[in-house]
């Protein structure tokens, strides 16, 4: 989130939102805005409660690495930290997070930071980022506005792979990175390649399937899936996770899912973690982001909030449902005022300790955490 083409320049403006407010059990103290849906939607996950006791579960800090490119010590995640993907190994739950420093001249420069918990609600930061901009063959796309937006799973095999943004200051490009352990990463390049390879593209969500806590690619039809995309959202398939080819119609990138004039993610859809095979078809939790004129009068202009759909799991391109309305957004003070005003962000999933984890961030400054039981 946040890279947006220039024509996209946002003037988020802070607007008080409607509080849902549950009471939970003696935990924790809890709130969630999971709307009313319509009887249909019994394929959905919700509700998802904020953790509010504990959240944010992420803040910036004064962790230090020496850039290979700046050849000298950077606060890497001095200025926010935002957006990571979650994975669970050996027990514990690993947030891969976006941070900024406060050096970089596009808002700051972005690299990926490594925390773990055994909770996955209290986490201990690695003190130095796990991927960044390189002094290697990536650079030309990497620097300086970094590495970005991380989603994650694993393979048959348990290599762990992950999507990320690079941003060169002018194009957002979709790209990968496998790794053993979480900890060194192997880049993979661009996702798009050939007449696509400069074309804006980012948000990478590869269909996957719950195996106990893990969550593994799946094949359908002989082939792996990945939804992608910051306006409408396409789709690019690959027989090995590593290439990659863009599902198009007449020669253009196939849309597969569209903003809605009047609703929550009226100005643009976005792809949150992973999308779920589950019994009743492919489940794709999505951001969606409201217009400043024409969209949901009940949300702020701009505001950034969760939507689900459902895709037909012979046929990951063919919509069968969403819901009609947000499943979570923006209504606390660091959700709402921040980077980016209004934002809640999704993109990292988990099902640890038999509950699901939602990771998003919050105002592109923090991280927090909701719980679906």
């Amino acid at each position: 989130m946040k890279r947006k083409k220039n024509f996209w320049d946002v003037l988020f403006i802070t607007v008080s939102v409607t509080l849902i407010v549950v009471s939970c059990d003696s935990r924790k103290s809890v709130s969630t805005e999971t709307q009313t849906q319509k009887p249909d939607s019994s394929w959905a996950m919700f509700p998802f409660v904020k953790a509010d006791s504990v959240n944010p579960v992420l803040l910036p800090g004064d962790n230090v690495f020496h850039c290979p490119i700046l050849k000298k010590n950077v606060k890497w995640e001095e200025k926010d930290v935002f957006n990571p993907a979650a994975v669970v190994r050996d027990g514990k739950v690993y947030l891969i997070y976006r941070a900024e420093d406060v050096i970089g001249k596009y808002a700051g420069t972005s690299r990926l930071g490594l925390a773990v918990s055994n909770d996955g609600l209290h986490f201990e930061k690695m003190k130095e980022p796990v991927l960044y901009p390189d002094n290697d063959s990536l650079k030309v796309y990497e620097w300086e506005g970094g590495v970005e937006d991380p989603r994650i799973v694993e393979s048959e095999d348990s290599t762990y792979i992950l999507t990320y943004t690079a941003y060169d200051g002018t194009v957002a490009r979709l790209m990968l990175a496998t790794s053993k352990d979480l900890i060194h990463w192997q880049k993979q390049g661009t996702v798009l390649q050939g007449k696509y390879k400069n074309t804006w593209s980012k948000s990478g969500a590869i269909v996957a399937r719950q195996q106990g806590a893990r969550i593994v690619a799946e094949k359908i039809k002989g082939k792996y899936w990945m939804y992608f995309g910051d306006t409408d959202l396409f789709m690019a398939t690959s027989t090995d996770l590593l290439h990659w080819t863009p599902v198009s119609k007449n020669d253009s990138l196939k849309s597969i899912l569209k903003p809605r004039p009047g609703y929550f993610d009226s100005r643009l859809v976005e792809s949150g973690p992973y999308a779920l095979v589950k019994d009743e078809g492919i489940l794709l939790i999505y951001n969606g982001m409201n217009l400043d004129a024409g969209g949901d009068q009940a949300l702020a202009k701009g505001a950034y909030c969760g939507g689900q759909a459902l895709f037909d799991k012979n046929d990951p391109a063919k919509l069968i449902t969403r819901l009609e309305k947000n499943f979570i957004r923006p209504d606390k003070e660091y959700e709402i005022a921040g980077q980016i005003n209004q934002v809640c962000f999704l993109e990292g999933m988990v099902y640890f300790n038999h509950r699901w984890f939602l990771y998003f961030g919050t105002a592109d400054s923090k991280i927090a955490v909701a719980v679906h039981e």
